[in-house]
Order: structure tokens, then sequence, then C-alpha cells
């Protein structure tokens, strides 16, 4: 008799083989055609698009947001909030394995940098002074970030984060 297998099994079988197979960092000559000269340099060389003049920072609609190289889903806009910096402001990631954080002594500043884990994209900084119930202020930049919204979410593979928005 052959197994039967239950939805969530095909569901972790499909996150694993995206997770193996779709969230790696392109070459660096991919990475320059596929990236406009913004999404480069704020992903590739820790840059730092201007504030108010970005494409998330005021976006209200749901979904969640991936990285702009690997793809992997970084937060949700269950989580976004207006901080008033121009950039787009999270209280929490969406998947904490996807998400790094290291000092970042740049700027004559001490500060903690985010970055993706599978491509290596820095996506902005992290800050003590959010709302509840984390604290914490997510600023990142549109530019790192891809949006998928709510209805589009199973075409593209992230069918799994359709629970979310029930």
């Amino acid at each position: 008799m052959t197994p039967v297998y239950s939805q969530p099994l095909r569901e972790m079988q499909k996150e694993t083989e995206r997770t193996q197979n779709n969230f790696t960092k392109p070459d660096d000559d991919t990475l320059r055609r596929k990236l406009s000269p913004v999404q480069y340099k704020v992903t590739q060389k820790n840059g730092t698009e201007p504030p108010f003049q970005n494409e998330y920072w005021d976006k209200k609609r749901e979904g969640i947001y991936v990285d702009i190289v690997s793809e992997e889903p970084l937060f949700s806009s269950l989580d976004k909030y207006d901080f008033g910096t121009g950039w787009p402001s999270f209280t929490r990631s969406l998947e904490r394995n996807n998400i790094v954080e290291r000092e970042d002594r740049s700027l004559f500043m001490k500060w903690i940098e985010v970055r993706s884990k599978h491509a290596d994209s820095h996506l902005g900084h992290v800050f003590n002074d959010g709302p509840p119930p984390t604290g914490l202020r997510y600023c990142m930049n549109s530019a790192a970030l891809r949006f998928i919204p709510k209805e589009d979410l199973e075409k593209k593979g992230y069918g799994e984060y359709l629970k979310l928005f029930k």
C-alpha cells in the first residue's frame, strides 16, 4: 500500500526544497544584471536609500517581504508600522532563522546591522525604540526587499504564510 502524505508534510517538503534550491546568493555578475543600482548598493555595499523616497515606506497591503537577492522570507506586513523615519519598520522578523544581526561601527556609531542569512544582503538596522510587544524597530531599506502580496503567496511558493492573514 502506498502511503498517503498529509498536506503539512508536503508543505514541509516544499519548504525544504525551496530552502535548498532558492535561498542562495547569485554571483556578482548576475546580481549586477538582476538588481537596480540602488538595490545593488544597498544589499552588496551596505548602502542606505533616501527616506520617504523608497517603495515600501508607506505600503499598507497585506503580504510578506522577502530578500530581493535570495527571496528568503524576512518580514510580514502584520508586523509593519510607521515610525516616521521614511523607511519600512517592523516589530519582528517573520523567520528568525533568516535574519543575522551583527555589530556595526560605521559612521562613528555602534548599532546593530541586520543581514539576510542565505544571501548576506544588507537589509538595514534594528533599534530598541520600537513599540510593544517587542520594543524593537527593524528599520529596513525597501531596496533590499521584495513584497509578495497576500493574494500571490500561494502561486509564488509562500503558501505556508497564508494562515497569518486569516
